[in-house]
């Protein structure tokens, strides 16, 4: 997840702004603006910038959506301790049941930590990318 995010980031912010540039250039260079077949290439150029802008960010929200699962299942596997010692040695072997209870916590606060702070930058990407669009699109229109 933090891999993808880093990418969009770099591309964010370093190359989206030469592919809008590039973009707009291409656009004025065009001789004619105002027919209905220029205004469908207005239309597909934004789009495909859009599409490259917007790229891997539904693969990041579906990571961000895993990663609660991924820390309930730590948490599943930490009570699984819990029980085993237990069933071993009775509740009177306090520092195993600790140990257990203490993986258990560990995994699921680890996986809200990771899903909320990629759903933060989810959402700063998403912003970004749609920035950029708005951006092409009002110095395609200037």
């Amino acid at each position: 997840m933090w891999t993808l995010i880093l990418e969009r980031t770099f591309y964010l912010l370093r190359i989206a702004g030469k592919d809008v540039d590039r973009a707009v250039s291409e656009w004025r260079a065009r001789s004619e603006h105002e027919s209905w077949y220029a205004r469908q290439i207005h239309r597909k150029v934004l789009c495909e910038l859009r599409h490259d802008f917007t790229r891997g960010l539904p693969m990041i929200r579906t990571l961000i959506a895993v990663c609660p699962m991924l820390g309930l299942l730590g948490t599943v596997v930490g009570m699984l301790e819990v029980f085993d010692v237990m069933a071993i040695n009775g509740s009177s072997n306090v520092r195993g049941l600790a140990s257990g209870v203490s993986q258990a916590t560990f995994s699921t606060m680890a996986g809200m930590v990771a899903a909320l702070s990629g759903l933060v930058i989810s959402v700063r990407l998403d912003r970004w990318a749609h920035d950029r669009v708005r951006t092409a699109a009002e110095l395609m229109s200037s």
